[in-house]
Parts: structure tokens; C-alpha cells; sequence
């Protein structure tokens, strides 16, 4: 049954020419007056501040320049569709099987979801290595942003050959439908992020179904970041998103839909698989391969698992033990890059002994990120660089450190930052306040050595500052949803991973109310700063409204960022266009094993 046509706000007018913007793009995907707004701003504010890096898809390793590191752009082994085998199956480990299969929804937004749900919903856009973004004529035959009555205004024209695999074409509403979801106005949908929707005003009918028109109360620059899989935004069909029931519970253990090179074939619990096949009703390239089986199991089994030949691909992470022991299977490399992917300890700012900020701050000063850092890259071959920025990675463009000297481990200054907060610590022992010890519970997934081996260093160093820390091991399949989404920790360790739109995919993270902002802290002055890196009309603007985001950051101590965490896949030789993706996105159909 094709979806409820949702009301229509007022139609607005055709748009009109942007005002002029700083323009670093090369490679216009529409009529350069039209999109170079957007994309000079996403592309200066993701791509790598040095000259000389390697191209897309290279596999070059990470270096040092000059005391910094400097990101390897992909690792993916690129190789064209005529190189290729047709037909195959590949074997896709993941962590977890997942129960929520709604990308957008809060419990779904976690990498074994957005793995699976990549290659079954609509992504407008592709991005390569550096954060460009092409359109994905499969969905998207253009897409313009222009000024309207000092409004900015974006018409999206559909390809009318997408459907639903129900049939259903892919229409406008299916875009007003994701909006309404995502756009903050009804707190019953439980959404990860607002990822720019809560900045449009209306998206309505164009000059047909396949053609809609949003209009935005605030200017967006990152606007190519919507109905985008690098951005973690597909496009949800209206029939099964256009309430917040359908929204919440209706991808609950099932997946309703699909409008993708693949389709699902099964989903074995028993098992621990989620199978997918090549869909013959996909109007675009047909994909080269016959299955993809993704494979839930515990990480450390992964590498195991690699050398029987049972898994062709996985995240290895910073798991040095892994890592050598793919290095030690003759099928196999490992493909690595670096990105916006950064290893984090969260401070849930609601726990009754991390609501002041001043006590945040002084375990973030406690805290010698610098020897977790080596400890986690040990055995990497990767080279530590400090990680100062909560937004951009050393390499970035417009990087810079904002800590105003909060990065420094300093215990003694945490020691009299705890003394004038009223912890009293009597013979150097632990602090208590009103008779109450300061103790923190720190969250950690059961089986994973990286997290164990950090929460040993972080309970061995505010130990030193007083501070009592338990750490409490949970089964890996509840660390996220039930702990983690849940705000049950007083501090967790995450992997928190950009997208080419830093000030969209990391607003979640930060602003206030954000269903992806896990410790629940944040300012008025952090929400507006970045803001207006999403407003930002220059890539100068946008670098340094990120940057006074991050000064504020370091001042609210919400999230203390450890190190950047580099990209590191465990691929079958023989497996093409796939690897360490760095900003690119993976293109499902393309992947395939060599001749």
C-alpha cells in the first residue's frame, strides 16, 4: 500500500543564485554557481591541510611531516567493475547482531546497523576519500541550493526509475516523511541527530512526485550531508517512518523495506547472520557480488575466524594481537587509512558526582592521554600525534589545539581543583564530600582488550588525584543499548567517528538535548558555535566556529578525546573496493572479488 500523502506546507518559489563563497572544489558536480557553496565549505573543512597526500584509494601508510601526522586518504584496493569477478559471497564480521535495524533511530545508530542498512536504503550522494560528494544518479539526478526571499532553498530532483521494495516509487514524500522524523519538532521519534533537518522549515511537492522542495529557516552549508550514507542519514520510505511508532518499533528485529543494490535474505538469531542477496529489481549497476553475509561475533574471535577463511573482512581496530595475527595469513592484508575517527572517555555530566563542571575538568586533567595513546597504537605501526581538537584530527584543515591548556596532564592541578570543589581527601587517601566517596563507575564491554587495558590506566590514574574508580564489565551486546544510549555510567570508553561534515555529524555529540550526546552535557555558547559552523558562508568562517566550538568543549569536559583512533580493515587479498574507507562510503555493488 503505497504511504498517506503527508500534508503540504505552503510551495515555494524556484531558487535563486547563492550569495558568492570561497571555492576550494575542482571537480563541480552540478552548475558551479549553484553548488560550490556547499561543497568548498565541506571539502576545506574534511580534506588534509598538507600537499603531496596519496590519492583515493591508495594504500599508502601513515607518516610523520613535520611533527604531524598526516592521513592516508583510503586503503581500499580500487578496482574498476571490468577487473572483477561477478558472483561470490563475502564474509562481513560485525560485533553485534543488531535488534534495532532503523539507522536513524538512537539504538540503531551503531556501525554493525549502518553496515547492513548502507546496502539496503537510498544514499543520494557519494563520497570519495577526501569528502567530496557526487550524486548517486540511482536516486538523484541533481540537486541545487539557491536563495529565495533570503531564504535558502535546495530542490531535489528524484530518479523516477528508484522504487521501494514494495514497489512504491521513491517520491518527495519519502523526504518530507525523514524530515519530520528527524527535524526535533516531535520528541516521540527518538532520533540519534537532527543532522541539519532541524534547520528546515518545509520540504514540499516540486513540479512532481519526483522533485522536493526544502526550504531552511537558517542557512545549512553542509546540506549535501542529508539522505547521505557517508553522513549516516539514508533516506527512510514514508510508509514506514512517517509516525513515530512506525519510527521507533517498526525496525524493531525486522527490516520493513528496502531500496538497494541488495535485498535481505534472512536474518538467523541462531546463528548470529544477516544475509543479503543481490536484488534483481535494482535499476542501477547490478551488484558484482551474489551475497553479503555479515557475521556477528565477539572482536577477538575476528581474527581467528579471518585465518579459517570463514570471515573475508573486519574492523581490527586498535587490536594489536589482531593485527599481527592477520598480518600472519597469506590471504589476506590489511588495509589501513587515517579520518575523523577518535577514541574518547565520556563523563555522563548527570552521575550526582560529575555534575560540576570544575570536577570534570579535573579528571580530564588527571587523565595522561598521552600514555593511553601509546598504549592503545602499540604494535599499530602507527604513529601518535596529540589529539587536542574535539572536531578535526591533527592533518585537518583548520586544526589547532583550543584546550587553553586542559590538555596538559597536570594531577597537582586536578588535586586543588577537586580541593576547592569540596572533595576533601584526609591523608592523601580518597575524596569524599558530605560524607560521600567520590566513586565513579566506569563501563566497559566484556570482551574488549583495548577497553580493558584502558580502564585499568584510567582507575590507576585518577587513583593518584583520589578519585575511587569500579569498572564494571557488561556483555558486549548490551554495552551500547542498554548502558552506553541509556546514560547508565558515571565514565565509558567510545570510538566516536566523523563523517565529511564535521559540524553536522559531530553536532549529536555535543549540543544540548542531542540524542547522540551521551554524557548529557553542554552550553549555550557551544550550541551556537556550532551552529554557526553549519551556517558558515567561507571555509574560514567554518574553521573557526569549529574552533570556538572547541574551545568550549574543553571547557564543558563532557568528552575527553584520547587519541585518533586510525582506520585498520582485515581484507581477503582477492577483495576489491573495499578497506579502509577514510571519508569515502563504500559503493555495495561495487565490491567484488579480483579475476
Amino acid at each position: 500500500m503505497p504511504p498517506a500523502e503527508p500534508p503540504q506546507p505552503a510551495q515555494t518559489a524556484a531558487p535563486a543564485a547563492p550569495p558568492r563563497w570561497e571555492t576550494l572544489v575542482t571537480r563541480p558536480r552540478f552548475p558551479l554557481a549553484l553548488t560550490a557553496s556547499a561543497a568548498a565549505l565541506a571539502l576545506a573543512l574534511c580534506s588534509c591541510a598538507s600537499s603531496g597526500e596519496p590519492p583515493a584509494g591508495s594504500d599508502g601508510g601513515a607518516r610523520m611531516d613535520g611533527g604531524t601526522q598526516r592521513m592516508t586518504l583510503s586503503a581500499t584496493n580500487p578496482r574498476p567493475r571490468t577487473a572483477l569477478k561477478r558472483g561470490g559471497t563475502l564474509q562481513w564480521a560485525v560485533d553485534r547482531l543488531p535488534t534495532q535495524w532503523n539507522p536513524l533511530h538512537v539504538d540503531g545508530a551503531e556501525p554493525a546497523t549502518t553496515a547492513v542498512m548502507k546496502a539496503l536504503l537510498p544514499s543520494f550522494w557519494h563520497s570519495d576519500a577526501g569528502g567530496t560528494q557526487t550524486p548517486n544518479k540511482a536516486f538523484l539526478l541533481d540537486a541545487a541550493s539557491g536563495t529565495e526571499n533570503g531564504r535558502q532553498t535546495v530542490t531535489w530532483t528524484l530518479n523516477p526509475k528508484a522504487h521501494w521494495s514494495d514497489g512504491t516509487p521513491v517520491t518527495w514524500r519519502d523526504l518530507a516523511a525523514t524530515w519530520r522524523a528527524l527535524n526535533g519538532t516531535d520528541p516521540a521519534y527518538r532520533t540519534a541527530t537532527a543532522a541539519g533537518f532541524d534547520r528546515v522549515e518545509s520540504v514540499t511537492r516540486g513540479k512532481d512526485d519526483f522533485q522536493a522542495v526544502m526550504v531552511f529557516r537558517t542557512r545549512f552549508s553542509e546540506w549535501q550531508s542529508m539522505f547521505n550514507n557517508a553522513a549516516d542519514t539514508p533516506l527512510l520510505p514514508a510508509a514506514h517512518a512517517g509516525t513515530p511508532e512506525q519510527f521507533n518499533t517498526g525496525w524493531a528485529d525486522r527490516i520493513p523495506a528496502t531500496a538497494g543494490p541488495f535485498r535481505p535474505a534472512g536474518i538467523d538469531r541462531a546463528t548470529g547472520t544477516v544475509t543479503l542477496e543481490a536484488d534483481p529489481g535494482w535499476w542501477g549497476e547490478k551488484p558484482l557480488l551474489d551475497r553479503i553475509v555479515f557475521r556477528a561475533m565477539d572482536p577477538g574471535a575476528m581474527a581467528d575466524a579471518f585465518a579459517r577463511g570463514s570471515v573475508d573482512y573486519f574492523d581490527i581496530g586498535p587490536d594489536a594481537t589482531a593485527y599481527h595475527r592477520v598480518a600472519e595469513v597469506g590471504t589476506g592484508e590489511i588495509r589501513k587509512a587515517g579520518g575523523s575517527n577518535v577514541r574518547a572517555l565520556v563523563l555522563n555530566g548527570r552521575s550526582p558526582q560529575l555534575t560540576d563542571p570544575a570536577v570534570r575538568r579535573a579528571v580530564l586533567r588527571a587523565i595522561d592521554r598521552e600514555s593511553i595513546a601509546r598504549s592503545g597504537l602499540k604494535g599499530l605501526d602507527w604513529a601518535y600525534t596529540p589529539m587536542n581538537n574535539h572536531f578535526l584530527v591533527p592533518g585537518q584543515n583548520g586544526y589547532r589545539d583550543n584546550s587553553a591548556g586542559l590538555s596538559q596532564y597536570d594531577v597537582d592541578t586536578a588535586d586543588a581543583e577537586l580541593d576547592k570543589a569540596g572533595w576533601d581527601r584526609p591523608g592523601f587517601g580518597m575524596r569524599s564530600k558530605d560524607g560521600k566517596p567520590l566513586t565513579l563507575r566506569l563501563v566497559v564491554p566484556q570482551t574488549g582488550q583495548v577497553a580493558a587495558a584502558e580502564s585499568t590506566q584510567v582507575l590507576e590514574m585518577l587513583a593518584l588525584a583520589g578519585i575511587q574508580v569500579t569498572v564494571q564489565k557488561v556483555p558486549n551486546a548490551d554495552f551500547l543499548a542498554t548502558y552506553v544510549n541509556r546514560h547508565d555510567f558515571d565514565l565509558t570508553l567510545l570510538d566516536i567517528t566523523g563523517t565529511p561534515f564535521p559540524a553536522t555529524s559531530l553536532a549529536s555529540t555535543f549540543q544540548q538535548g542531542a540524542g547522540g550526546n551521551v554524557s548529557q552535557v553542554g552550553s549555550q555558547a557551544l550550541d551556537e558555535a556550532i551552529a554557526d559552523a553549519a551556517s558558515g558562508e567561507t571555509a574560514k568562517e567554518g574553521y573557526e566556529a569549529i574552533n570556538r566550538a572547541d574551545e568550549q568543549a574543553w571547557q564543558v569536559a563532557g568528552l575527553i578525546p584520547l587519541y585518533q583512533r586510525p582506520a585498520i580493515y582485515a581484507v581477503r587479498r582477492a577483495v576489491a573496493n573495499l578497506g579502509a574507507p577514510g571519508l569515502s562510503d563504500p559503493v555495495y555493488e561495487d565490491i567484488g572479488f579480483q579475476k
